[in-house]
């Protein structure tokens, strides 16, 4: 028996140039993914110092709103990301194109509904928010601009995905952080220096998108030469592939979304106290995602090039690359909110009630990375092994016969039940996943 067989650890000391190849991936996208938070922070700061608190309320609900709609629509870049990196795998630029145009059809043609239905989404916007005239104004006037640049946030999301699978994540970081500093420096030239408001921050946002779009597809354009569609492409029998995945990934999405949601108005009716302090745990929950999804970039980028490249024994290797580094990283997270949770807080919220009542959940908070990190991983690779079906079973599996049976079985918990449900439900998703995972790869039926 070889020392491989017998270590099953000693690839942590051959595979170095996996170890680095990942990090090549993942630290770019790490850093891209701060960038998004600090926009947001300064586009809430401008809105923030208009004259009313109606401005921000109403911006607020029509931001969540347009988001939702864009997080359910993330299966473009998921599926992207996948198919890219097989054709990279295969060294098929043919592919590569295809993938491309395949996907900005979709994502394009949902732009354009949104812009179609935008009435809808400001009825819908309002209607959640149960909120004043003044309010209902300020969310109609942001959707009214903002919904304009749904095309280009929306081939974005693909863009984003095809270069990911392409490995071409500094070019992505760079695109980001420029796209994201134009929004910045328009948003206050726009809604302070020429006293536009709330209609300033929206124009500004649609126009970073389109200079996101133009510089994204530019370098796919270059990547592969300027190729242009073909008809054949589109063609039912071809385009089912994609259409199927795209399918199973946006149910999966939505079934995540619902438990997500579920968390928020259940802790609404718990009272106003708990789904504000849900809100700041949750904060750590999105902190713990900037770093785990970077190494889940990098994880789909490997396993789907070896995927296309057919090297079974290589995806194996950079799976448990991956797990190696995303397991580390949930380690210094936990560490990290258990020495600084206090600290975290008190920049959340200075309400000394709030700060109060969350100390009675901080233990969701110091174990959520370990258990966690575990689905963001699994994610990873069933993205880039192009497996849809499994992703959205998996997912569908958890939110029914593990979130809400937890729940109900601990209700009486009151808000500690919504939180060992959602903890259960990340770990069961990783759990699934990882079975399914090691069932092909022992069938040898990964590829």
């Amino acid at each position: 028996m070889s020392v491989n067989r017998r270590n099953p650890f000693v690839f942590l000391l051959s595979s170095k140039a996996e170890h680095h190849r990942l990090l090549y991936i993942a630290l770019p996208m790490i850093l891209s993914n701060i960038t998004n938070p600090l926009l947001g922070m300064v586009d809430t700061a401008i809105i923030g110092h208009l004259d009313g608190t109606f401005f921000l309320a109403g911006t607020a609900v029509a931001t969540m709103v347009i988001t939702q709609i864009y997080w359910v629509c993330g299966f473009l870049r998921m599926s992207a990301t996948g198919l890219s990196a097989q054709a990279r795998g295969e060294r098929d630029t043919t592919a590569g194109s295809r993938v491309f145009y395949q996907l900005l059809m979709p994502a394009v043609l949902i732009g354009v509904l949104m812009i179609l239905f935008q009435g809808v989404l400001i009825q819908i916007a309002g209607y959640f928010a149960e909120a004043s005239i003044r309010v209902n104004e300020v969310i109609g006037a942001y959707i009214g601009i903002r919904v304009w640049g749904a095309p280009a946030a929306l081939a974005n999301l693909m863009l984003v995905g095809w270069l990911v699978g392409q490995q071409h994540t500094r070019l992505v970081m760079l695109i980001q952080i420029l796209g994201n500093l134009l929004n910045a420096i328009l948003s206050l030239f726009l809604a302070i220096g020429l006293g536009w408001g709330v209609e300033g921050v929206a124009a500004a946002t649609v126009v970073a998108e389109y200079a996101i779009f133009i510089a994204s597809f530019y370098v796919v354009m270059r990547n592969t030469g300027w190729r242009g569609p073909r008809f054949e492409w589109f063609r039912l029998q071809i385009y089912r592939q994609v259409l199927d995945l795209n399918r199973d990934i946006f149910l999966r999405n939505l079934a995540l979304q619902v438990t997500i949601a579920f968390l928020t108005f259940q802790g609404a009716r718990l009272g106003e106290d708990i789904v504000a302090v849900n809100a700041l745990l949750m904060q750590f929950f999105v902190i713990t995602a900037l770093g785990l999804d970077g190494i889940a970039y990098g994880v789909e980028a490997l396993v789907g090039e070896s995927k296309g490249a057919g090297a079974r024994q290589q995806l194996h290797d950079r799976v448990r690359v991956g797990l190696f580094w995303s397991a580390l990283l949930a380690v210094v997270y936990s560490l990290f909110f258990i020495l600084f949770d206090s600290v975290i807080i008190a920049l959340l919220t200075d309400l000394a009630p709030l700060r109060q009542l969350a100390t009675a959940f901080l233990p969701y908070i110091w174990v959520m990375p370990l258990l966690a990190h575990w689905c963001f991983l699994m994610d990873g690779v069933f993205i880039g092994l192009t497996r849809g079906k499994a992703m959205r079973n998996s997912m569908l599996f958890c939110t029914l016969a593990v979130f809400f049976p937890l729940w109900w079985l601990t209700s009486a918990l009151g808000n500690h039940a919504l939180w060992l449900a959602f903890l259960g439900f990340l770990l069961a998703r990783g759990v699934s996943l990882g079975w399914l995972y090691l069932r092909l790869f022992r069938q040898q039926a990964l590829l």
